[in-house]
C-alpha cells in the first residue's frame, strides 16, 4: 500500500481526521487506481458517501467491465438513499462477472426495502439458477425468507449453506444462528437448541443469547436457559427483554431469592415493562406474598388496561379471595376504559350473585352465556341463578344442558326430576 495511505490511516485511526483526510484527498489527485479504490473505501467506512461516489464514477469510467466496482458504487447509492440510481448500477453487472452474485443479493435487498418482495425473489430465483452451488445465494434466499416469516421455507437453504461448509466459521454471516432462529419461531426447540450452541460458539450475538435462552425456557432446560440469560446480562444489562425471563428460568429452579433480584433490576430499567410485573406477580403468589402480586398485577393495568393477562389474573385472585367489591371495581374501571372481555360477564355475574344483585346477575350471565357455551360451571352457576331469580324454564334448560355435556351427573338428573315436579312439567 501506498506510504501516504498507511500514514493516513494511521492517523485516522489515532483521532487526527482532518490531517489523516488531507493526505487522502491529495492521494486521491496523483495515485494510481489501486490508491484511489482504497481510498473510496476508507471514505465509505468513514461515512463519507459522496467523497468516495465520485472516485468510483472516475473509475467506473474507465473500467466498465469491472462489476465489483458498479456493485460498490450501488452501495453507496443506497446508502444516499438514491435506490434508482443502485438499481441502474446492479443491472449494468453482466451474468459472466464474478461480482454478479453480490449484485443480485443486492437488488433482492433493494426491491424487499421497496416492498417488492416477488422482485426481490425472483431475482434471487434467477440468480440461483445460474449459479446453484453458490452458498453466498443459498444464504441470501434463506435470509430473505427468515426476514419475510417464512421459517420453514428458509431452513432449507441454511441447512445447503452448514453442509457446503464455506461459511459456517463466517462471524459476518453465521448461518447457524439464522437456522436456530428459524427453528425456534417454529417451535421445533430441540434442534434450535443445537444450532444455537453451534452458532455461539462461532460469534456471541445479544440477540442469538437471547434466543437460545428463551428457546430453552421452551423445553424447561431452565439451568440453560440462566447461563444464557445471565450470559446476556453481562454483555447487556440494558437489554430489558432478557429479564423477565430470566426471573421465570430462576424461579422454575425455585431460586426465588435470585428471581425476585433480577426483576427488581429489570423494574429499576425499564419501569413501564409489563411482562416483568406479570413475572413478578407470578413469584410474588408463588412465595406466598399474594397481597405484593395482587400489587403487581395492578401496575400491570395501571400501565395498560388492555394487558388481559393481568386483568384475568387478577379477577381470578379477586374470585378465590371472595372479594366479590373489589372485582366489580375493577370490571367498572375497565368498563370506563372501553375494555371488553366475554369473561369479564361470568365474573361479574358471580360478583354481583355474591353481592345480592340477583337481577344484574341474571343479566351477565345471560351475557356470558351467549359468548362462552361449553364452560360447566358457568352453566350450573348461571341455572342456579335464574332459578333462585323465578326464571325456571330457563334454569331449567340450563341443567338439561349440562346434564347432556355430562351424564353422569346424578345430581343434576334429580334436580330436573324435582323441579319439573314442582312445577307440573
Amino acid at each position: 500500500m501506498n506510504n501516504r495511505l498507511e500514514e493516513a490511516i494511521q492517523l485516522i485511526e489515532n483521532g487526527n481526521h482532518s490531517a489523516g483526510l488531507d493526505i487522502l484527498e491529495s492521494v486521491s489527485k496523483i495515485g494510481n487506481d489501486e490508491d484511489k479504490r482504497t481510498i473510496s473505501e476508507i471514505y465509505y467506512e468513514l461515512g463519507l458517501i459522496d467523497r468516495a461516489l465520485a472516485i468510483l464514477e472516475e473509475l467506473m469510467f474507465q473500467y466498465p467491465d469491472h462489476g465489483e466496482l458498479f456493485a460498490f458504487a450501488a452501495e453507496c447509492y443506497s446508502e444516499l438513499g438514491k435506490e434508482e440510481e443502485a438499481i441502474d448500477m446492479l443491472t449494468e453487472i453482466k451474468e459472466e462477472d464474478d461480482a454478479f452474485v453480490q449484485a443480485q443479493l443486492l437488488l433482492a435487498d433493494i426491491y424487499q426495502s421497496q416492498g417488492l418482495d416477488e422482485v426481490a425473489e425472483q431475482k434471487l430465483l434467477n440468480a440461483i439458477k445460474l449459479t446453484p452451488d453458490e452458498p453466498l445465494l443459498q444464504f441470501g434466499l434463506g435470509e430473505f425468507y427468515l426476514s419475510r416469516g417464512d421459517y420453514l421455507q428458509s431452513i432449507p437453504y441454511f441447512k445447503k449453506v452448514i453442509h457446503q461448509g464455506d461459511l459456517v466459521h463466517n462471524e459476518a454471516i453465521n448461518p447457524y444462528l439464522r437456522i436456530a432462529e428459524a427453528f425456534s419461531t417454529t417451535g421445533e426447540f430441540e434442534e434450535a437448541l443445537d444450532y444455537y450452541k453451534k452458532g455461539l460458539d462461532v460469534k456471541e450475538d445479544i440477540n442469538s443469547l437471547f434466543g437460545y435462552g428463551y428457546t430453552a425456557l421452551q423445553v424447561e432446560d431452565f439451568e440453560t436457559a440462566v447461563k444464557q440469560f445471565l450470559k446476556l446480562k453481562n454483555l447487556d444489562p440494558s437489554y430489558t427483554t432478557l429479564y423477565p425471563y430470566l426471573g421465570r428460568a430462576l424461579r422454575s429452579l425455585n431460586r426465588y431469592e435470585e428471581a425476585l433480584n433480577v426483576l427488581n433490576e429489570g423494574i429499576k430499567n425499564d419501569e413501564f415493562n409489563e411482562e416483568l410485573y406479570l413475572e413478578m406477580a407470578t413469584t410474588q403468589f408463588t412465595t406466598g406474598n399474594m397481597e405484593l402480586g395482587k400489587d403487581y398485577l395492578q401496575k400491570v393495568i395501571a400501565i395498560n388496561p388492555s394487558n388481559m393477562t393481568a386483568v384475568k389474573e387478577l379477577l381470578m385472585y379477586f374470585q378465590q379471595r371472595e372479594d366479590y367489591e373489589e372485582a366489580l371495581e375493577l370490571l367498572s374501571f375497565l368498563e370506563d376504559f372501553g375494555e371488553y372481555d366475554p369473561i369479564f360477564e361470568r365474573y361479574k355475574a358471580k360478583a354481583l350473585y355474591e353481592e345480592d344483585d340477583l337481577h344484574g346477575a341474571m343479566k351477565a350471565y345471560d351475557a356470558a352465556l351467549h359468548e362462552i357455551t361449553d364452560d360447566e360451571k358457568l352453566i350450573e352457576e348461571a341455572a342456579n341463578a335464574f332459578l333462585e331469580g323465578g326464571e325456571k324454564e330457563k334454569g331449567i334448560n340450563l341443567l338439561k344442558k349440562l346434564i347432556s355435556m355430562n351424564p353422569d351427573r346424578v345430581d343434576i338428573e334429580e334436580r330436573i326430576h324435582e323441579l319439573n315436579t314442582d312445577v307440573g312439567f
